[in-house]
This record gives C-alpha cells, sequence and structure tokens, in this order.
C-alpha cells in the first residue's frame, strides 16, 4: 500500500522558515515525479514546486522561486520542501503528492498525480 507522510508543517511569522518532508512507503518512486502543492481556505489546490527523480531536475511556481526549495534523500523516498521568507500569502495546507509509474515528468496539474499525502498546514502570522 501506497503512503505517503507530511510532516513539518506549523506556525510561524512573516519572514520566517519551516522545512516540510514527505516520507514515501510502499513502493518506490524512482522514476516518479513527485511535487508539493498548496491549498488555501477558498481557493483551488496549487501546485509549488515539483521534483523528477530520473533527472533531478526541479521546479518551483514563481511565486516561490528564490523562497523555497525542493529537494530528496539519496533512496529517493523522502522530499524536502525548505521555505524560508515565508509570507502570509504562503498559509495553506501543504500536499506531497507523486505520479504514477515511470511518469518522471513534473506537472503542475493536481489530476495527473495518483498519490497523495493527508496534508500538513502552515500558517504565516503578519
Amino acid at each position: 500500500q501506497v503512503q505517503l507522510v507530511e510532516s513539518g508543517g506549523g506556525l510561524v511569522q512573516a519572514g520566517g522558515s519551516l522545512r516540510l518532508s514527505c516520507a514515501a512507503s510502499g513502493r518506490t518512486f524512482s522514476r516518479n515525479a513527485m511535487s508539493w502543492f498548496r491549498q488555501a481556505p477558498g481557493k483551488e489546490r496549487e501546485f509549488v514546486a515539483g521534483i523528477n527523480w530520473s533527472d533531478g531536475s526541479t521546479y518551483l511556481t514563481a511565486s516561490v522561486k528564490g523562497r523555497f526549495t525542493i529537494s530528496g534523500d539519496n533512496a529517493k523516498t523522502t522530499v524536502y520542501l525548505q521555505m524560508n521568507t515565508l509570507k502570509p500569502e504562503d498559509t495553506a495546507v501543504y500536499y506531497c503528492a507523486a505520479r504514477r509509474p515511470n511518469f518522471a515528468v513534473v506537472s503542475i496539474t493536481h489530476s495527473d498525480y495518483a498519490y497523495w499525502g493527508q496534508g500538513t498546514q502552515v500558517t504565516v502570522s503578519s
């Protein structure tokens, strides 16, 4: 059974930092894309960052470039989202997601992802 488990969310002041982790189990994702999405109240789920395990390429949405970094461990079982210089507009539930086997290309469309974590709340106070 595939499981994605996020951790690391919390409450932080504007300008602060948080590091989210997503631990994958149940299968290997060495040839899948894994990404972070977020959803704020009343808004659509949006792509934040993704990593292509097959070549290590990473992608970030424009609003977080220069502030967020996505990375993974050598075993390709855990993906991280380092979030610096957080802003109140970053407040959302953050979800980890993985594409189906052999879909290595990062997609910004949430329906392209087959596996999801339960989400972790990030709240940035002003």
